[in-house]
């Protein structure tokens, strides 16, 4: 495909993303975005919600009800609307995405963020091995076979505040019972973003001009990253260098700790094996360790580098993360929790 440059648009044309459309609006990380892209002052946002939904967004967030299961329905919530934001449920209906992609389609929307956060998928043996990426390239494929939109795939790595706080199947803490598990020897560092990261990469992006000015503009823009990953972090850190974190947050160390080791390896193919006794369970344990194997692609900031800088993305403090992932947990986020919310 040729590439576009403002300078051969038609009348009228902006060289701007004013108009951005959420699913998911309301969950952890698509409020982050909405509340992002608001701030920002440049971005009607507008909220496409199932009818009945219940689930709160951000001040300043439109809200469009429609019926998840009429094309129609949704083709008429997307009209005018230059990206499509969709950050679903885990527990979202089959076909759910596919049904999203190809509202998108019908109404024109020019730009589609997938349900593709996460690790990179691009790395073959990570994408197969995480038991993740079929699913993330095949949301990634439905857009590319309706030939209409394109799409960005932020790619954020797991959620840190989450992580810490989810428990030992995701990073290995459980921090009510002051409990750890070391992969290896929890030296292996992957990337990790915060929640307000990906809102706050979203709205940068999405703020700089759409095209090109012409052929000689090299200046960022959202075409830039057209049908490509976006790759952004807050850190890049090692299981061993949370735990630091969260003996500074706590005021511990490793005497008030029960910490195990285990093989990544190991834990890995027992993972594998409950999950083929159905155990679902184990997913979360298969899709974490995977991701810390000794050079197995969680850190893909050493192979791709990141936007942040072009972005103009701060540098956070990973004690400050830390503590809001105590805090998750001490107020009973996991008590709480449900997965048509995330």
């Amino acid at each position: 495909m040729a590439p576009k440059y403002a300078k051969d648009q038609g009348p009228g044309f902006t060289n701007a993303v004013t108009k951005v459309a959420i699913i998911g609006a309301g969950g952890n990380v698509g409020k982050h975005m909405a509340a992002a892209l608001v701030a920002t002052g440049k971005h009607t946002v507008t909220a496409i919600s199932r009818e009945g939904s219940g689930s709160a967004v951000p001040a300043g967030v439109a809200v469009v009800r429609a019926d998840y299961a009429s094309e129609a329905s949704l083709v008429a919530a997307m009209a005018g609307q230059q990206v499509l934001i969709i950050s679903l449920s885990i527990h979202a209906a089959p076909g759910t995405h596919d049904a999203l992609v190809a509202a998108a389609a019908k109404a024109g929307v020019p730009y589609v963020m997938p349900n593709a956060y996460g690790g990179d998928f691009t790395n073959e043996a990570l994408a197969r091995e995480s038991l993740h990426g079929a699913t993330v390239r095949a949301n990634v494929a439905t857009i590319e076979a309706a030939g209409v939109s394109a799409w960005i795939a932020l790619t954020c790595s797991f959620w840190y505040e989450w992580s810490v706080s989810a428990g030992p199947s995701a990073y290995g803490f459980d921090i009510a019972q002051r409990a750890a598990t070391l992969f290896d020897d929890g030296a292996e560092k992957i990337n990790t973003s915060t929640w307000a990261q990906c809102g706050r990469a979203v709205a940068a992006l999405l703020s700089l001009k759409e095209l090109p000015d012409d052929e000689r503009d090299t200046a960022p823009a959202v075409a830039t990253w057209a049908n490509k990953l976006l790759y952004v972090s807050s850190f890049r850190v090692s299981q061993r260098d949370m735990l630091d974190s969260l003996h500074r947050v706590l005021g511990t160390t490793d005497a008030d700790w029960t910490i195990a080791k285990e093989s990544s390896a190991e834990r890995y193919k027992k993972g594998l094996e409950e999950l083929q006794k159905g155990d679902r369970s184990a997913f979360g344990r298969v899709l974490y360790t995977r991701a810390f194997f000794p050079n197995g692609g969680g850190d893909y900031e050493s192979v791709h580098g990141l936007a942040n800088s072009v972005l103009g993305l701060p540098e956070e403090d990973l004690d400050e993360a830390t503590r809001a992932a105590v805090e998750l947990t001490k107020n009973g986020f996991w008590d709480k929790f449900s997965y048509q919310n995330n």
